[in-house]
Formats: structure tokens, sequence, C-alpha cells
């Protein structure tokens, strides 16, 4: 972090903190920010083997409606993201991955939050059952390729991550299925 800022944390909860960040900018103006510290997340793109992807619908509380995404989830403390992608895949959808590999990592969203997102693809897939958190409400769906990207197309999809990990999975594995 740059020399100079001054850090009060004003909320410690068990998904993330909030700290505000007072500094003197480059013009010598005194500028607050408020930050989210997340210690970060995976999302997982789950493709069976006739290429149809595993999606889920999950109640988010915050937006009041139900969304069509990935499997997702929060790093578990000293969790590494491999892991992490693993252990939601199985919770979420059910799945058990025999091979979980690294599409790319981006910032969900940096102008306010330090959450970095780890994306995987899971493929040779077997099904184990779901083992839900309290209060998930989530439902698996099965769809084609072409489907999910026409969801992303028509404004189905609107999960920031889920757009991005299967934008980035349809690009590196090329347009075949």
């Amino acid at each position: 972090m740059r020399a100079g800022i001054e850090t009060e944390t004003t909320h410690r909860g068990r998904l993330f903190s909030v700290e505000v960040l007072s500094f003197t900018d480059a013009h010598g103006r005194s500028v607050r920010r408020e930050i989210v510290r997340h210690p970060g997340a995976v999302v997982i793109v789950p493709v069976l083997d006739d290429g149809r992807l595993v999606l889920i619908r999950n109640y988010r509380i915050a937006v009041d409606d139900r969304l069509w995404e990935l499997p997702a989830g929060k790093l578990e403390a000293g969790e590494e993201p491999p892991q992490a992608a693993a252990r939601e895949l199985q919770e979420e959808t059910g799945y058990r991955a025999a091979r979980i590999r690294p599409l790319t990592a981006f910032f969900s969203s940096p102008g306010f939050a330090d959450e970095l997102i780890h994306a995987f693809c899971a493929e040779e897939l077997t099904h184990v059952g779901q083992n839900l958190e309290p209060g998930e409400e989530i439902e698996v769906a099965e769809l084609a390729r072409g489907e999910v990207l026409a969801m992303i197309a028509d404004g189905r999809i609107r999960d920031g991550k889920t757009i991005a990990a299967v934008l980035m999975w349809h690009h590196f594995s090329g347009n075949a299925r």
C-alpha cells in the first residue's frame, strides 16, 4: 500500500471487512475512501462430458432475485483456490471433478473492493450430491453452451463473475460443441 495512508477498520464481518482510508492526493487534497476487504473467491465453469455446462439458480437476498450463476464461493482461511473450487463445486452442484484447471483471475469491483476471483474449469464430472449451507436455495441446471451464451446475450444471466468466466472459458476452449 502507498505510504502516508491512514487506515481505520469500521466493520469486521464474517464475509468481509470495511476500511476507511485517509490520505493526501498528488494535488494536496484530503481524500477518504471506503474499501471492502475480501479474502477472495472462486468461480467454476463445470463442463459435462457432452459439453453442457452446469449452472445454478441461486436466490440472492441483496438483489431479492433468483439469478443464473456458475457455482462460486469465498476462500476459507488458509484454503488454496483450487481446493475452494472443488469444495464449492460439490457443495452447490453436487458434482465432483476429476480435473480442475485455472482459467484466469480478476477483481470483481476494484473501485471499492479488493476481492480477487479465481476462475476455473471443472471437467470429468461425477454426480455425488449437493451439500448446501444453511440459507442456500440452489437449483441445478445442465445447459448447452449455445443456450448459456444466448442467456448472457439477452440478459437472463446478469451475474458478472458468471459472464466473465463463461466468456473466458468459451474463448479458450474454442467454439466446438
